[in-house]
């Protein structure tokens, strides 16, 4: 995924110590194209594992959880922040931290659309704290689901949520790992291993 990591590069910016900011084609503005070869290139990774369901959370996951779930030709269900008069029975939900805007917020999935018969595929664009990939690892418990995978975008590998990812026991497969911020740029992780 050399093509990403330059695109990271080029286009990302680094807020502080530990942030990092793709808003020009990944969280804010989305690059289709991106999208596509994202999507891609998860199917390919997960393609032998019967994935039935692709499941991530609003909003920042959605872009490449769609376009995942049409590559493997499966429904894509998507966690809601917040719960609606509408949602108000019939849900499994969870909190889940945010690490970038410092909130906490439950969120929901119907029974409708996640159950025990669900081999379930996780997509997300960032890796920090794990905290968004464990709530969604959590509504999967809650459904009986099994959760076969975890796909990542960008994982900050300087931080904690990689290592409490690869300790579930399922694939965990991030297309770029940020090793370390300099004040020369990122450095990023060459051969990380993928729990298999």
């Amino acid at each position: 995924m050399d093509w990403l990591k330059q695109k990271i590069r080029s286009e990302g910016r680094v807020i502080g110590s530990d942030i990092i900011k793709v808003d020009s084609f990944l969280n804010h503005q989305v690059d289709p194209e991106t999208m596509v070869a994202i999507g891609q290139e998860f199917a390919r990774r997960f393609a032998a594992l019967g994935i039935t369901k692709v499941l991530t959370i609003e909003a920042s996951g959605i872009a490449a959880a769609l376009t995942t779930a049409l590559e493997m030709r499966v429904p894509l269900v998507f966690a809601k922040k917040g719960r609606t008069a509408q949602q108000a029975e019939g849900v499994y939900s969870t909190v889940v931290h945010s690490y970038t805007r410092k909130t906490h917020a439950t969120v929901t999935v119907s029974h409708l659309y996640l159950g025990r018969r669900d081999r379930v595929l996780i997509v997300d664009d960032f890796l920090a704290t794990g905290e968004a990939a464990l709530g969604l690892v959590d509504l999967c418990r809650q459904a009986e689901a099994t959760l076969c995978g975890i796909g990542i975008i960008v994982e900050k590998g300087f931080q904690e949520g990689g290592r409490r990812l690869r300790q579930l026991g399922v694939p965990v497969e991030s297309l770029a790992v940020i090793e370390k911020i300099t004040p020369a740029g990122l450095v990023f992780a060459e051969g990380v291993p993928a729990s298999r």
